[in-house]
């Protein structure tokens, strides 16, 4: 595997994304990054990634608006999604639930604060199937 594999990084907080940035380079990885989820699509179809981590809840356009594009873009449909959920212990209070998750395609979720090593365990995992 001579390139890199590249991966989106899609986080309105900057210091989560540079966190993330960090892990991920660790891992052999390139990293492109996007602060909202309008950003994180144009650059989903520029950056063609091998695999996107996609934050739920940013300004402009949340993660499952985002992903939803995505995911009916016959472009960027295979790209692999993990969604990062600050939300995945109050599920049942909050607007979004899992099931909308599953509604959404995404294909992993991982709960904030991220640990930097379950999140490259699961982009490894994810990209060698």
């Amino acid at each position: 595997m001579g390139d890199k594999l590249k991966i989106l990084v899609v986080d309105d907080e900057p210091e989560t994304v540079e966190m993330l940035k960090v892990a991920l380079e660790r891992g052999n990885y390139n990293v492109v990054a996007a602060y909202d989820g309008k950003e994180g699509i144009e650059k989903a179809r520029s950056e063609k990634p091998a695999l996107i981590v996609l934050d739920i809840m940013m300004p402009r356009m949340n993660g499952v608006e985002a992903c939803k594009i995505m995911k009916s873009d016959t472009e960027l449909a295979s790209i692999p999604v993990i969604m990062l959920t600050a939300m995945a212990s109050q599920i049942p209070t909050s607007s979004y639930s899992m099931h909308d998750g599953m509604e959404i395609e995404a294909d992993d979720y991982i709960e904030k604060p991220v640990d930097p090593n379950l999140l490259l365990a699961r982009v490894n995992a994810m990209l060698e199937k």
